[in-house]
């Protein structure tokens, strides 16, 4: 039991990725804190019902976990809000609908972990996790979406690379209070998507398949454990070797 009952807050929790995190983590002996604006389908858990967006609704669920537990021992920012215009081409995306995505996908995520942080520097210890991606560290590769309407978003390159490197500043400064915060991200997963993208995403990626989110789940649980207690500030890339080439 890796976990070992360790409190652990997932947002983004009734999501692709987040209901196998939970899932994963309550495998391993953990007590998930489900966290996400559309209710659980999944019965007898902790859930809380939570817009990120808001700093009023990040300081509800700390409150509640606090006084039902008395500790928070990990959080996976894993949500991922946007707007109804994401994957506007570049050259048409609003300042409006630029700011609102960069408040709710990158802000969001520091303010989470602005106060969990407080609390797990009273602990001395505490693992973070922010979610990212493959394209927070390297360029698109357009020919994949050709013949098909699928339209990479843009701000989505900007708020990875910052939230990958937000965790290394996160980790370079709590370090010292036995906070560790590192993260992870994802290639791509197969989320029935235009045949003509996933035969072309096959075709480029090494092993040949796209991800899943069995294949992600067990880093998450790996890097919230003690079986990770001497790593912080890594970014963990799982993508079958896409950026490997």
């Amino acid at each position: 039991m890796q976990l070992n009952e360790k409190v652990i807050i997932v947002t983004g929790s009734s999501g692709l990725l987040g209901r196998e995190f939970c899932r994963k983590i309550e495998d391993a002996g953990g007590h998930v804190i489900r966290v996400d604006i559309k209710p659980s389908d999944v019965k007898d858990t902790d859930f809380i019902e939570c817009d990120i967006r808001n700093l009023n609704e990040i300081d509800k669920v700390i409150n509640i976990v606090i006084s039902k537990y008395g500790r928070i021992d990990g959080l996976v920012n894993n949500a991922y809000p946007r707007t109804s215009d994401w994957g506007m081409d570049f050259l048409h995306i609003t300042d409006s609908s630029l700011e609102q995505n960069i408040n709710w996908q990158l802000n969001s995520h520091i303010l989470f972990s602005q106060k969990v942080i407080s609390y797990m520097m009273n602990q001395n210890n505490g693992s973070i996790i922010n979610i990212a991606s493959i394209y927070g560290i390297v360029g698109n590769d357009f020919t994949l979406y050709e013949g098909t309407k699928i339209s990479p978003a843009a701000p989505y390159a900007a708020i990875k690379g910052g939230i990958i490197n937000f965790t290394r500043f996160l980790a370079s400064q709590f370090g010292q209070y036995g906070i560790r915060v590192n993260c992870v991200s994802p290639g791509g997963i197969f989320d029935n998507q235009d045949n003509k993208f996933v035969s072309a995403y096959q075709k480029r990626v090494p092993l040949k398949r796209m991800g899943n989110p069995q294949d992600i789940s067990p880093s998450v649980v790996f890097l919230l454990s003690d079986d990770s207690k001497y790593i912080t500030g890594h970014n963990l890339v799982i993508d079958g070797g896409w950026t490997a080439i």
